[in-house]
């Protein structure tokens, strides 16, 4: 089966198995994992910031970062096609009582800086409190858009004019620092927190960390606790973080060429609109209008011949490229899409 329904379906490497066999555990909850200490410090380095917390999903890092930043009452700015926005069950709201201020996404990952500060609450007794304002890079929904240093350091200059604090949620943030050629220092350096998935494109099985000052990861790590994410000894999953960080960041750069492969052969298909330039890293989403056909009926006649995507909203369906997909299944998937729809004309 050709997955590409997500990175996430990644499996670990042979030394990411080994590593975590082999890992030397101790209680996290009292700090005392000598494994997960040396993967936040090297996440904290790789990010050049004081401090990292290991979580157990992208979705709980987010959800610590703004509880952390935020109290009951208080409001975060997002992007209307952000994931935490759209596919974090709205546990801000749930679990933190934080109000989501959504602000429309423009198609490259950007919220117009114009629309951002209209979105900032002024004093007043009817309103909420503007507290945060949050990025996503790069960004999912937007076909795997990057966000520049440039773009990031403007939004933050921004929110300090405010007193406001910038949180990233940088999920595949190699992925932006890879598809810019810069350091991913470069891309995190003005936001006050991140976090990034080593769980994605990565390729380890289960993990996220977040990133941000001392005082911020003391106040986080509370937070985390309280949303049942002590996981004692937490060493097991962190050795492969390790190896995701130290192992498998360089190879994205194939992802991205296979992502770019896929969009070029897609383009060429009948009844399929994509721009290849458009894509530039490993999130490859596509419009499907088939007369005969609807993305839905599209997608499970291609699960039937050994290919999965994931139909989105609308007449839109996402592929992404990982650790495990090669060059040739690319080609094979590209040949399998073309026999489908010949089938159908």
């Amino acid at each position: 089966m050709i997955d590409l329904r997500s990175d996430t379906v990644t499996l670990p490497t042979p030394e990411m198995r080994k590593a975590m066999y082999e890992a030397e555990v101790g209680d996290d909850v009292f700090g005392e994992d000598p494994t997960v200490n040396r993967l936040q410090e090297l996440a904290a380095e790789r990010m050049g910031k004081e401090a990292a917390l290991f979580v157990a999903s992208g979705t709980m890092g987010n959800l610590v970062s703004i509880l952390t930043h935020c109290g009951r009452g208080d409001e975060v700015i997002l992007g209307d096609w952000s994931h935490t926005f759209l596919y974090e069950v709205g546990g801000i709201a749930a679990l933190g009582g934080v109000h989501p201020r959504p602000v429309r996404n423009q198609p490259d990952g950007t919220m117009a800086l114009e629309d951002i500060e209209a979105a900032i609450r002024p004093e007043n007794i009817h309103f909420p409190r503007t507290r945060l304002i949050c990025l996503e890079n790069t960004h999912n929904r937007c076909g795997g858009a990057v966000l520049t240093p440039e773009y990031t350091s403007q939004v933050a200059q921004l929110a300090r004019r405010y007193g406001l604090k910038v949180h990233l949620d940088g999920a595949r943030i190699f992925n932006a620092a890879i598809a810019l050629g810069v350091d991913v220092k470069e891309l995190v350096k003005d936001v006050d927190s991140v976090m990034f998935c080593l769980s994605k494109g990565l390729s380890a099985p289960v993990g996220s960390m977040v990133c941000g000052s001392k005082e911020f990861i003391s106040e986080a790590r509370r937070i985390r606790k309280m949303v049942g994410g002590g996981m004692r000894q937490v060493g097991v999953l962190a050795a492969a973080g390790i190896v995701a960080l130290t192992k498998m960041v360089d190879r994205l750069v194939e992802d991205h060429e296979n992502a770019r492969r896929l969009a070029e052969g897609l383009a060429e298909l009948p009844g399929i609109k994509i721009d290849p330039e458009k894509v530039k890293t490993n999130i490859v989403i596509f419009e499907f209008n088939h007369p005969k056909m609807t993305p839905q009926e599209f997608t499970e006649r291609l699960k039937e011949e050994g290919v999965l995507m994931l139909p989105i909203e609308g007449k839109r369906i996402r592929a992404v490229t990982h650790y495990g997909i090669t060059a040739e299944d690319i080609d094979k998937a590209l040949a399998i899409m073309r026999r489908v729809l010949g089938a159908m004309s």
